[in-house]
């Protein structure tokens, strides 16, 4: 799969999750991907993914060696893993649904509280 389609192909894997939305160019995101109001991954160029966590997933996931520590914003979570290949896309979708779940049962848990 080419380096173009590699990374359409995570995008629509990333927009099937449910309640995703996505805002093209925001801030310094090329792509960046919403649950409610939380963004829970960002992508850079192709396949440059920082990914937002639980501070409890994060810490195992880096222990496991599953991604590496993002470079600006650790202490929010984030993560960075690069998706280069197809063989990147399933570890990828695996940390990403990580993150995905966890925000959606936050924003699930906001909406309880304020009912």
């Amino acid at each position: 799969m080419k380096s173009e389609e590699l990374h359409q192909e995570l995008r629509q894997r990333i927009l099937n999750l449910s309640g995703v939305t996505e805002r093209q160019n925001a801030g310094i995101h090329e792509d960046a991907f919403f649950v409610g109001r939380a963004m829970f991954i960002h992508i850079h160029g192709h396949g440059h993914c920082d990914i937002r966590l639980s501070k409890g997933d994060q810490a195992r996931v880096l222990a496991e060696g599953k991604a590496r520590p993002h470079r600006w914003a650790p202490e929010a979570g984030y993560v960075t893993l690069i998706v280069d290949n197809e063989e990147d896309l399933q570890p990828a979708m695996d940390l990403i649904r990580m993150s995905h779940h966890y925000f959606a049962n936050k924003q699930s848990v906001l909406r309880t509280e304020h009912q």
